[in-house]
């Protein structure tokens, strides 16, 4: 088991190496923190486990549009995991620490990597989430908008990844809180339509 000033060590590598926005940055992370830990009191998982690949999940952003990659966000994530971890002199099992990295990897909608263990599956479902809802509005509106993108891409990205997310998800307690979340950006995307 990890301690408190392991956990806080894992924070302050995952501030230093989150984007500076709202759209992934730190204030994403914690939500999704957030959920995890909601989640997997609610499922017996590792909480431990689910902290760190939170914290952890989206670091690969940074680098990643700093530099020309051809891997996957969560592939250059849990790399950047793999390493970190690796020099930290934590308390872990190999077993969590491969089970650490892996949620970090199959965390991703657009990575073609399944979640295998209760602790991936809680934080795929958990990063999806909060891209569903009043805040998954805002950051789809706002992502959009940081890349040059206009309306028509603003619709495209709801109907090409947003509104299949739901469907994308793998626990059933996430579905029940994504029909709320779900109906926000259904009602938001007839309305668009509709008005231009």
């Amino acid at each position: 088991m990890l301690k408190n000033k392991d956990v806080s060590k894992v924070r302050e590598f995952a501030i230093d190496h989150s984007e500076k926005d709202d759209i992934h940055g730190f204030l994403h992370v914690g939500r999704v923190l957030n959920l995890c830990l909601q989640l997997g009191k609610q499922l017996n998982a590792n909480l431990m486990i689910l902290e760190i690949a939170a914290l952890l999940h989206d670091i690969g952003r940074k680098i990643k549009h700093k530099k020309t990659y051809s891997k996957n966000h969560a592939e250059v994530s849990a790399d950047m995991a793999f390493e970190f971890l690796d020099s930290c002199d934590f308390k872990l099992s190999q077993e969590d620490f491969d089970n650490i990295i892996h949620c970090i990897r199959s965390h991703s909608f657009s990575n073609n990597t399944n979640p295998q263990t209760i602790e991936a599956k809680i934080l795929s479902d958990a990063d999806k989430l909060d891209a569903l809802g009043a805040i998954g509005l805002y950051r789809t509106i706002g992502f959009t908008v940081k890349n040059k993108g206009n309306i028509d891409d603003i619709i495209k990205h709801l109907e090409e990844k947003i509104i299949k997310l739901k469907d994308k998800l793998f626990l059933d307690i996430s579905k029940e809180i994504a029909e709320k979340r779900q109906k926000i950006i259904l009602d938001f995307y007839k309305e668009i339509k509709f008005e231009i």
